[in-house]
């Protein structure tokens, strides 16, 4: 694996978000809303970088494939969502890429009526978007190569402890694919 974020590249960019992030809502108290589990190493790192008053939430997304009146399709399913209502509301995401995702719950905490709701996400794949989602807050743009490390977890959730941000290589995935499918059979 390559290293392309360093552990004090990162460590530079969240504390910039946090400050902007600090500047952005001054002093008003802060519920973060963290998406498990690719992003709770940047959700730790960034709330201890926000002045703010912050409460912490934690929701977890699910991909489930239904079939409903003859067709199949995928449905996202959240856990709870905590009630919100007249709240600042920050979102806290790794990684953007479709959107569907972070449209879904965005859609879903903003039916609870907060005072704000904004999204902070470490990366941005915009060029993989199918959906109209903008992040407030981008740790970085990049292109859809698949990270690892820094909490986000590899095949079977593999180098989610690394202190700084892979690209893992194309082989090393098919690797584990090929031996998940293996152990179904």
């Amino acid at each position: 694996m390559r290293v392309a974020f360093s552990r004090r590249r990162l460590a530079a960019r969240v504390g910039e978000l946090g400050r902007e992030i600090s500047r952005d809502y001054a002093d008003r108290t802060i519920d973060v809303v963290i998406v498990l589990e690719n992003s709770f190493l940047f959700a730790a790192d960034l709330v201890r970088e926000i002045s703010s008053p912050v409460v912490c939430h934690f929701v977890r997304s699910e991909m489930r494939d239904v079939h409903l009146g003859g067709h199949d399709r995928r449905e996202i399913f959240f856990s709870a969502a905590p009630g919100l209502g007249g709240r600042d509301v920050l979102v806290v995401d790794a990684v953007l890429n479709t959107g569907v995702t972070q449209d879904f719950l965005l859609k879903r905490l903003e039916e609870g009526r907060p005072r704000s709701l904004r999204l902070a996400v470490l990366f941005d794949k915009a060029a993989g978007r199918r959906v109209n989602v903008q992040p407030e807050y981008t740790g970085f743009a990049t292109a859809s190569k698949y990270w690892v490390g820094y909490g986000l977890g590899g095949v079977r959730g593999l180098f989610r402890n690394l202190p700084y941000i892979a690209a893992q290589k194309a082989q090393q995935r098919a690797a584990g694919r090929i031996r998940r499918k293996s152990a179904k059979r």
